[in-house]
């Protein structure tokens, strides 16, 4: 009668032990997320104090941080349907082309015949279709997404190429230009700023509120063990890349509000800036983990360094070694973390 008492009372501290570190382990990664994002709105308010002591006059006039935002709102865009494709173990390296192409093609074949309603719809239309045909290559046809995009990136800048003639295409429908007029500001906010916040809350809810989310998070983690578990893998992957031509064709049409124009230059480099907000974000390139807020604020930082840069007249190289830096020190910051192994 007593052994089985001593037993029980020796296994007691044991099994609250364990109890005590399974919810100190589950609070741990809740507790990475937060200090990774103070982390970011540090790194963001510096700069602001920087673009404040260099370039007083200009960087904290109402107009200058308008036109942040607005920057960092079409890029910001594309970098939303990256994280999902990132977190799954995915990478789209096409994203800017598909910029390209949905906007020249939007602007060429949509403009005369249609007005606004035809470029909103070619534009996300052609994103959606460039999408389509990375998600099949990529789900069904067994390719590697590096390769796959790559041709994407290669053929759509061709496409848009051959559509443009090299040409600019302007845009005459007054109601896309009146909407990146100032009288079309909302409380001071640019319309292209609510869209970005829009997308933002939606891609978060998306990533964190529903089974969607969840079986992204799955995939990239271990995609074998996620279709054990009953997950179409292959479907998912397909959904997510035209989640990623949405948003590029959605971009795409931003650009062109902004711009006035179609190019075939447009999104030139936005899927290297698209990769690296995400990862100085906290999005994991191997996958498996994803923010979306992480990445919007690395969006913000990346551009907030632009226009520093841009207002105190320093060369674009320096920019980009800036910039570099950036990515490295957080794939660094990932590495030393429990779980960010790249």
């Amino acid at each position: 009668m007593t052994q089985p008492a001593t037993a029980a009372q020796k296994q007691a501290p044991t099994s609250t032990a364990k109890s005590a570190g399974d919810k100190d382990s589950s609070r741990r990664p809740g507790l990475r997320w937060d200090v990774r994002t103070l982390s970011l709105l540090g790194v963001l308010a510096a700069l602001v104090a920087v673009g404040g002591i260099t370039a007083p006059d200009e960087f904290l006039a109402t107009s200058n941080l308008q036109l942040v935002l607005t920057q960092a709102s079409v890029i910001g865009v594309v970098t939303v349907g990256m994280t999902f494709v990132i977190t799954s173990g995915g990478i789209d390296l096409s994203v800017g082309a598909m910029v390209a192409l949905a906007s020249v093609w939007a602007t060429t074949v949509a403009t005369q015949e249609f007005g606004f309603a035809g470029i909103l719809f070619t534009a996300v239309i052609v994103g959606v279709g460039c999408g389509l045909v990375n998600g099949l290559l990529i789900a069904y046809g067994r390719m590697v997404p590096f390769i796959a995009t790559l041709a994407m990136l290669a053929s759509a800048r061709g496409l848009a190429l051959q559509i443009t003639d090299g040409s600019t295409q302007v845009v005459s429908v007054e109601s896309v230009l009146d909407l990146g007029a100032r009288d079309a500001y909302v409380l001071g906010v640019p319309p292209l700023v609510l869209i970005f916040g829009a997308v933002t809350v939606i891609g978060w809810l998306l990533l964190n509120r529903t089974t969607f989310g969840r079986r992204t998070v799955a995939v990239g983690g271990n995609a074998e063990a996620a279709r054990l578990a009953g997950i179409d893998v292959r479907r998912q992957r397909l959904y997510l890349y035209l989640l990623s031509g949405l948003c590029c064709g959605i971009a795409a049409f931003m650009l062109i509000v902004l711009a006035g124009s179609g190019q075939n230059t447009n999104g030139n480099l936005y899927e290297l800036d698209a990769i690296a907000a995400a990862i100085i974000g906290g999005t994991l390139l191997s996958g498996g983990r994803g923010t979306i807020i992480g990445s919007v604020l690395g969006v913000l930082i990346f551009t907030t360094i632009t226009n520093i840069f841009a207002l105190n007249n320093l060369e674009t190289a320096v920019q980009q070694i800036a910039k570099g830096a950036l990515i490295v020190a957080a794939v660094l910051v990932q590495r030393r973390s429990p779980h960010g192994d790249t």
